[in-house]
């Protein structure tokens, strides 16, 4: 008979009550796929210049430019909703944090840590690579960023818990503790798409990118392509928004300009010019 044995959680118990506080959650998934040839290009010319751009780094970019545009994506559901006798609230935040997940080890146990990636809004790629670069070592989980999980891998679970929920009871809070959206990549893997839930209103989820078959001018090509996956909070969002922010997430870093040159038009302006022009046709139309 194989012996078990009863391993118990420590390093991942941030995990385990994050999860506990996240089932509140409404979670509804969207997917898309955008087209990495200009980013695939911009990282290709940065390195040749001995500077390296990491594909999350891109999508955090997008990200800030994008949930500036779409505050009330960039929110969370009050305390005490949905208790009954109280009535539902959002809280929308003014600037945009990213709460990024990594895979690290700690103390030898593999686990997630999130770090929070402040500004997005406003901040360039140079700034946000930099950011991303001071959590990639394998001793990020000694960072003074990382404080509150090492503390809750020691203390008793109940404390434990009641110190996680304590946390995020302020909302006005939120952005320093938990970031405003989550962002994660399983793209060094073979993965092609994933949802998750991060416990914020949005969570931008980035699979592997792979060379597929795209349409051209009427011609089937080879193009670098990335499947994103955003999974929404039904309780702060709705579909319509949560697509628009999917849509434009695509539409930025398919046309992405790091502001050295100007932006070259790319389909979707294209498809948005044809929009307008039926509009105006329909408008002049009479009745």
């Amino acid at each position: 008979m194989t012996r078990t044995a009863r391993h118990v959680v420590r390093r991942r118990r941030h995990t385990l009550y994050f999860l506990e506080w996240a089932a509140a959650q409404r979670p509804v998934h969207l997917d898309t796929e955008v087209d990495m040839t200009r980013i695939q290009a911009h990282r290709a010319a940065a390195r040749a210049a001995g500077t390296r751009y990491s594909v999350v780094s891109y999508l955090l970019h997008a990200t800030g430019r994008v949930l500036a545009r779409y505050p009330a994506a960039n929110a969370a559901m009050a305390p005490g909703w949905p208790a009954r006798l109280r009535r539902p609230g959002i809280v929308r935040f003014g600037s945009v944090t990213a709460k990024l997940a990594l895979d690290r080890h700690v103390d030898g146990e593999r686990t997630v840590l999130s770090a929070l990636v402040p500004g997005l809004e406003h901040a360039d790629l140079a700034e946000i690579q930099a950011r991303v670069d001071r959590y990639r070592g394998e001793a990020a989980a000694e960072l003074p960023e990382f404080k509150g999980v090492r503390l809750l891998s020691r203390l008793p679970v109940p404390l434990g818990r009641a110190a996680f929920a304590a946390a995020l009871r302020d909302p006005r809070r939120r952005p320093t503790v938990f970031g405003t959206v989550s962002v994660s990549s399983l793209g060094h893997g073979a993965v092609d798409g994933f949802h998750s839930a991060g416990g914020t209103a949005v969570t931008l989820c980035a699979g592997r990118i792979l060379d597929r078959a795209v349409v051209r001018d009427g011609h089937v090509v080879p193009a670098p392509v990335m499947r994103l996956g955003l999974t929404f909070d039904h309780r702060v969002i709705d579909g319509a928004t949560a697509a628009d922010v999917l849509g434009e997430l695509r539409h930025s870093m398919e046309d992405f300009d790091d502001g050295a040159r100007e932006t070259v038009p790319g389909p979707h302006l294209r498809r948005a010019d044809r929009d307008q022009g039926t509009a105006r046709g329909l408008e002049q139309r009479p009745a």
